[in-house]
């Protein structure tokens, strides 16, 4: 065909060719970002984040909750909570074995959700210590940039926050959540509903700052009433310093450098501990 012809072929088939419903699926945007796409958008937010991971050999976390409103120079304990997220972050990193690959794997990797504030603290801590550390961010309408301390590799944005929860929980090998707001408060109870329930396996969850806690979640008040079993309250243990915190992790049972996370099938392992089942 001569470029004659192209070019009257063209004349000819100018609409079809510039419909909608002639480019690919994989780079007609309005078609992915549409209602029927919602699956796939989910998966995506799944496999992109697994891949980094995996390409870095994390095996498994510890997470670090807490405000994003918390200041190193703030009001009140605020200057407090801050150091001792970041003091955190480094000696988890130093002594849980995130600073080096084992096995061809890496364990207890600080995980934040990546902003400011506690979280940005906690990776700060990593950062300083020389491990890697992961920042897993969520669009919100007022953007939240992720914090200058996580690992840019291991920096990730999330427009579901089901998929957050999910990449948030499913490597963890213990939890500290520092004094929030409603969304530490969402992601705590989302945690202990998974363990209460056995969707995971059972976690060392340290509450940081027990005057705290004590004064805005009342445990016993809730095993009192019936809404929880007494034996529930145990889920969760209390800490006033980093050190402590850690301490409290090991003694509940957090392995520094696990071969494999409790009730993990070791077959693979390059693969990972087995996600939570949500």
């Amino acid at each position: 065909m001569t470029q004659e012809d192209d070019k009257k072929m063209s004349s000819i088939n100018g609409k079809q060719m510039a419909s909608p419903s002639f480019r690919l699926p994989a780079l007609d945007q309005d078609f992915l970002l549409g209602d029927s796409m919602r699956g796939v958008r989910f998966l995506l937010e799944y496999a992109k984040a697994e891949e980094a991971l995996r390409a870095w050999a994390i095996r498994s976390t510890i997470v670090v909750f807490g405000s994003a409103r918390v200041r190193e120079d703030g009001p009140g304990p605020q200057p407090h909570w801050y150091a001792e997220a970041r003091n955190f972050g480094r000696i988890a990193s130093e002594r849980g074995g995130a600073l080096e690959v084992r096995d061809g794997l890496r364990d207890n990797v600080i995980a934040t959700g990546g902003g400011d504030g506690i979280m940005g603290a906690a990776n700060r801590g990593a950062a300083e210590a020389g491990a890697p550390s992961i920042g897993f961010n969520i669009t919100l309408p007022h953007e939240q940039e992720p914090n200058a301390y996580s690992t840019p590799d291991l920096t990730f944005r999330f427009h579901y926050f089901a998929m957050r929860k999910m990449h948030l929980a499913m490597r963890a090998n213990a939890l500290l959540v520092f004094p929030g707001g409603f969304g530490t408060f969402d992601e705590l109870f989302e945690l202990l509903t998974l363990c209460q329930t056995g969707k995971s396996r059972a976690l060392p969850i340290v509450l940081f700052d027990r005057a705290f806690w004590s004064k805005v979640v009342n445990m016993e008040a809730l095993a009192e009433y019936g809404l929880i079993g007494p034996s529930d309250t145990s889920l969760v243990t209390y800490a006033d310093s980093a050190e402590e915190a850690w301490s409290r992790m090991v003694e509940i049972g957090l392995d520094a450098y696990s071969h494999g996370a409790p009730g993990q099938d070791n077959g693979d392992e390059t693969a990972g501990p087995a996600p939570v089942s949500i």
